[in-house]
């Protein structure tokens, strides 16, 4: 018997997974534990290894294509067996029983309509899925037409694709866009689709006339990229951050001639040790530790209505990647030495450019550290990543002149810039922590006791 291929759930928070890739085709033969596809969620790319052998008989979606998690993606068997030609749903259904396993993720849309479609009123009103609705809703199909396969004639979303599928031309093309194409006159077989299976839809039509009755000139020509995977992840998020948490920014100027000397003396110690070239990087972590490890409510997180204070400092160093930006943490950074640090540091950062963080390595992190110093950035203003309180930018390091007991003398200075979450946080302790910092990196032997 074929068994399913579904869209694994690695977290309690994940709700849909993006597909990024096949590493089979159909038709070719898969080992037990050998890698089958690739998926991103939370900002990770994880290789999902096969749970059975046999052969690839279907695969129902492609690459960059987002899917609700435990739903089917395809199935391995036996050459020959037979299997749905649409996804049959959720893992585990069985459309011939008499009932059917609820989605575990709707969209909102769908969870809105949830209540009113999950019974027959008295009125008459079809039986569907609120799946069933939606895919109903944009491809314009009439439910009343369509033979439901779910618990007492409920219409399931594979039911109104396999009616589109059947009702269609051998083109496959949906009932709108075929409307669109006869009302314009335009010839479909030499349309391309984009839907599922190769679906011709409203869009490709669309599409279509508007080439068609536009020249192209060549100075409008323009690029366009789908918001999606990491892009569209990072967009939410700092969307969500930015409307949810009001955001003050404290800056602060620091010395750090005493740092350049530290690190100038620790280097060869830790090279020799490690084979690593110890950075800014890990001394400001190193201090942002121990300063924490002292100021709570900056390490502390807004979570519902409750303030939680961490017992761990867990710091959050912002990566950034092809497209986008990871953040790895590097966990009890108040109790580890600069040595310590710096392999770690280094071994994640590696990790997230090569997109090879595992997800525990991506959890739990109390306060971030963005680093713009490789940069001719000066300051700047960081995105709290919540529920975090409070994220610190670093800027670059610069010679300017500074008054020094009187006297104007060459230092080497550095903004720091503290964005607090002024729910959680008043600008009194906020301000105590950045004073703290900057009076640490300006004496940063005391690290070393």
């Amino acid at each position: 018997m074929a068994k399913e291929i579904f869209m694994p759930k690695l977290s309690s928070t994940m709700e849909i997974g993006t597909l990024l890739q096949w590493f089979k085709e159909e038709g070719d033969q898969v080992e037990n534990g050998e890698p089958l596809f690739e998926i991103m969620t939370d900002k990770i790319n994880i290789e999902v290894e096969a749970y059975d052998d046999g052969v690839l008989l279907k695969k129902y979606f492609g690459a960059d294509e987002e899917i609700p998690c435990n739903f089917v993606i395809g199935f391995i068997g036996k050459e020959g067996e037979s299997v749905p030609a649409v996804s049959p749903g959720i893992a585990g259904s069985d459309s011939n029983s008499n009932e059917q396993a609820p989605l575990e993720v709707e969209t909102k849309l769908e969870s809105k309509e949830s209540s009113e479609s999950n019974t027959v009123t008295q009125s008459g009103k079809v039986r569907a899925t609120p799946a069933a609705r939606r895919v109903a809703r944009d491809e314009h199909v009439k439910l009343q037409l369509v033979q439901g396969s779910g618990p007492k004639g409920r219409i399931q979303e594979r039911d109104v694709h396999e009616f589109l599928l059947n009702t269609s031309t051998d083109l496959r093309i949906s009932p709108l866009a075929k409307k669109i194409a006869d009302t314009e006159q335009l010839d479909v077989a030499t349309l391309t689709g984009t839907g599922l299976n190769g679906k011709i839809v409203k869009q490709d039509v669309t599409d279509a006339l508007k080439s068609k009755q536009k020249p192209v000139e060549v100075a409008a020509l323009k690029t366009r990229k789908k918001l999606s995977g990491m892009r569209k992840v990072i967009a939410e998020r700092m969307q969500q951050s930015v409307t949810t948490a009001p955001h003050v920014t404290l800056t602060s100027d620091v010395d750090m001639t005493k740092v350049k000397d530290l690190r100038a003396q620790l280097k060869p110690i830790i090279e020799k040790q490690t084979g690593l070239n110890l950075s800014f990087t890990e001394v400001i972590i190193k201090a942002v530790g121990n300063v924490l490890s002292r100021h709570p409510k900056v390490n502390a997180s807004l979570i519902g209505d409750e303030i939680v204070f961490n017992e761990e400092v867990n710091v959050g160093l912002a990566v950034a990647v092809e497209d986008g930006l990871m953040v790895p943490v590097l966990k009890n950074v108040d109790i580890k030495g600069l040595s310590h640090l710096t392999v770690e540091a280094k071994d994640l950062a590696k990790r997230a450019r090569e997109q090879k963080l595992l997800p525990d390595q991506m959890k739990g992190s109390t306060f971030t550290v963005s680093n713009l110093g490789m940069y001719a950035i000066d300051a700047f203003t960081p995105i709290i990543n919540l529920p975090e309180t409070a994220i610190l930018g670093i800027g670059r390091i610069q010679d300017k002149p500074v008054v020094i007991n009187g006297s104007i003398e060459v230092r080497p200075m550095m903004v720091v810039s503290l964005s607090f979450d002024h729910r959680a946080v008043d600008g009194a302790p906020a301000a105590e922590f950045l004073t703290e910092l900057k009076r640490v990196l300006e004496n940063p032997f005391e690290l070393l006791v």
